[in-house]
């Protein structure tokens, strides 16, 4: 298997189908969630967390800094809803998110084919050490996850959003 090619192709595909539905949110809609059930996100929590999904956490994994104090709880890493932060803007999350991509992309070449299948790590919410391509795996899969609910916050707020919308189509 080539770690590099495979990782580059998802997320390629990921954030392309992420762009694409963020394109359909508009500023005024930031404030939505859900109405029932709890913990949820809103649209603007959603967006501000889809902007450090992927990229910032694979630069995690391999540098070691995760731009969380040493003395973090797990609170820290996995807030409630509520403590969340939101974007401000779509234009701000389109560009976040680019530079996101950019990040993700620079890191599976910084890793390397040799790191990716071979060097063993943790993550920090989880000391269940994997090897780095699965863990980048994980982190596009991270996104792909934020992604769907994005579609489905979409189809929950009217707009006209269908299966191909979800895969970038």
């Amino acid at each position: 298997m080539n770690w590099t090619e495979l990782l580059k192709t998802r997320i390629e595909d990921v954030y392309h189908a992420t762009e694409g539905l963020i394109g359909l949110v508009d500023d005024k809609s930031l404030g939505w969630k859900p109405a029932t059930g709890s913990n949820w996100m809103t649209t603007g929590q959603l967006l501000k967390h889809v902007e450090t999904a992927c990229g910032h956490c694979c630069k995690g994994f391999v540098t070691g800094d995760w731009g969380m104090p040493a003395d973090a709880t797990a609170e820290d890493m996995l807030p409630s809803a509520d403590k969340m932060p939101a974007t401000k803007s779509v234009a701000e999350t389109r560009k976040a998110l680019a530079a996101d991509k950019k990040l993700a992309l620079q890191m599976v070449v910084e890793a390397g084919e040799k790191s990716l299948g071979g060097k063993k790590v943790a993550a920090p919410w989880d000391p269940t050490e994997r090897l780095l391509g699965e863990q980048f795996l994980s982190m596009i899969g991270h996104l792909a996850t934020h992604k769907a609910q994005l579609f489905y916050y979409l189809k929950l707020q009217g707009k006209p959003v269908h299966t191909g919308n979800l895969y970038g189509m």
